[in-house]
């Protein structure tokens, strides 16, 4: 089972895409486990407060949560769990992929298609 981090607009593309989520990441990743740090659930819950329909009560059920020393800002704590235990993250934020594959971490995103596509260094 692979771990995959969640980024809050990883999540929201995902949603807004209308992805079943099992089959989308499994056809990139096979079965997956969602991991979440804390202040990515603060961010989509403030989110949700603005504009409804995220599915967080899917994300709460699905995802498991991870400890972390969180640093300076979320995209930091999220390159550095990636790297480190090489989890690929779910984002569409475009300085966050690359942040990610300069540190050697990978990354998945939602297409146009829509589907989700893993890319790696």
């Amino acid at each position: 089972m692979v771990g995959v981090l969640v980024d809050t607009c990883g999540w929201v593309s995902l949603v807004d895409a209308g992805l079943n989520l099992d089959s989308a990441l499994g056809d990139v990743v096979g079965e997956a486990s969602l991991l979440l740090i804390g202040s990515v659930r603060d961010e989509l819950g403030v989110l949700d407060g603005e504009r409804r329909g995220l599915l967080l009560d899917l994300l709460d059920r699905r995802a498991e949560s991870v400890a972390a020393a969180e640093v300076n800002h979320t995209d930091d704590t999220l390159v550095s769990l990636a790297v480190e235990n090489s989890w690929p993250v779910l984002t569409v934020d475009r300085r966050l992929k690359e942040r990610l594959i300069d540190a050697g971490g990978s990354y998945i995103e939602v297409t146009s298609g829509p589907a989700l596509r893993l890319v790696s260094p």
